[in-house]
């Protein structure tokens, strides 16, 4: 029997660098074209413990790639440095 993926999750950690929001984009329509869902995390590892979650599709993702920053945001995420933290994060999946 075949496991096959149906939902993938993007998000975008740390701190702002250039070309996050193509690459965004480019998981998304990866995702979309594949036949799979694809799901934002919002504020990083941060969103990840808290369900920040946004679905992501081809309406979501047109126009951003002359955005800065990523249009997920991005958050450093003290929660997760801790083992009680990324127990939450594995939780929400």
């Amino acid at each position: 029997m075949e496991n096959k993926i149906r939902r993938i999750g993007v998000l975008t950690s740390g701190g702002d660098a250039p070309g996050m929001n193509a690459t965004v984009r480019a998981v998304t329509r990866t995702a979309i074209a594949c036949g799979m869902e694809c799901i934002g995390i919002r504020r990083g590892w941060q969103g990840l413990i808290t369900s920040d979650f946004v679905q992501l599709d081809a309406a979501s993702v047109g126009h951003i790639l002359s955005r800065g920053g990523t249009i997920l945001y991005t958050a450093r995420s003290e929660d997760f440095m801790s083992e009680k933290g990324r127990k939450r994060a594995v939780s929400t999946c």
